[in-house]
């Protein structure tokens, strides 16, 4: 599959996309905020007899076509989890090359974020990440800061026990300082002092290369996210499988530990694979 085939803007997309797009539309409603652990990046490239960056810089294209198909669904926000706190510890080399890797994604993909009209926002321990990551971080995002049509978030040296952490701690000043009472504290409260407290929490969190965890990410906020594990690693991972993973939520029935209203009336992957033989 070629660079220009996985780099589809709305005039670009095929047909046979847009009706599959429309059937996944048509069968319930669509995730309001998706997030993703992209998982499996080295695993796969170790598969095929190369280094862990292979897979990473692979990871790059599925990034891309998640990213435009989400925007294309109506998904508003989107969440990705790039870099966790814990991936410091990884060998040197790998970490250098990621973060290379991030700048120069970065700067291939600022223009078309702005032209699909997508808004770039971060989350995370970003003052870590090396100098050359911030600034082009900051340019990115000052580019697409007034486009409105979907919000991209990468999760860069997050933790979710340091997003708890940090709140815990500026609650603990303003109890300290007057301005908020013990009594006052709830759900609502201690979400406006995360670091992702302009966004709902994510309804659907999708978990590539099998793993049955969710890896220190987003704690509180995924407290009553649906759930899609899939067996495919992140390199591999493309927007059939997203609507596959969106086709599942659209059956759930999200009670939030109410009585159930019945099942959501969805569509099989075999529509899928019906649309693309």
């Amino acid at each position: 599959m070629s660079l220009k085939s996985l780099s589809l803007t709305d005039n670009q997309q095929t047909e046979e996309d847009k009706k599959l797009q429309q059937q996944v539309k048509s069968s319930g409603a669509i995730p309001k905020h998706i997030a993703v652990i992209m998982d499996g990046n080295g695993r796969w490239a170790q598969k095929k007899g190369n280094i862990r960056l292979f897979g990473h810089k692979a990871g790059v294209e599925s990034v891309r076509d998640i990213t435009e198909s989400c925007a294309q669904l109506g998904v508003e926000y989107l969440t990705l989890y790039a870099f966790s706190t814990e991936n410091w510890n990884r060998p040197s080399a790998e970490i250098n090359g990621l973060m290379r890797l991030l700048v120069q994604t970065l700067r291939n993909e600022a223009e078309r974020l702005n032209k699909n009209d997508i808004k770039l926002v971060t989350i995370g321990q970003t003052e870590r990440l090396p100098g050359k990551c911030q600034q082009m971080l900051e340019e990115v995002i000052e580019l697409t800061a007034d486009n409105k049509r979907m919000q991209l978030c990468l999760a860069l040296s997050y933790s979710g026990r340091w997003d708890i952490k940090e709140a815990v701690k500026n609650i603990a000043k303003e109890v300290e300082k007057g301005n908020i009472t013990p009594d006052q504290i709830d759900d609502d409260l201690i979400g406006s002092f995360l670091s992702t407290a302009s966004v709902p929490d994510p309804d659907l969190i999708i978990r590539t290369s099998g793993e049955f965890r969710i890896s220190n990410f987003l704690l509180w906020q995924l407290a009553y996210s649906e759930l899609y594990i899939t067996e495919t690693y992140w390199p591999d991972f493309r927007r059939d499988e997203l609507y596959q993973a969106i086709f599942s939520f659209q059956k759930r029935d999200r009670r939030y530990g109410k009585v159930k209203n019945g099942h959501n009336k969805s569509m099989s992957a075999s529509v899928i694979n019906q649309i693309r033989s």
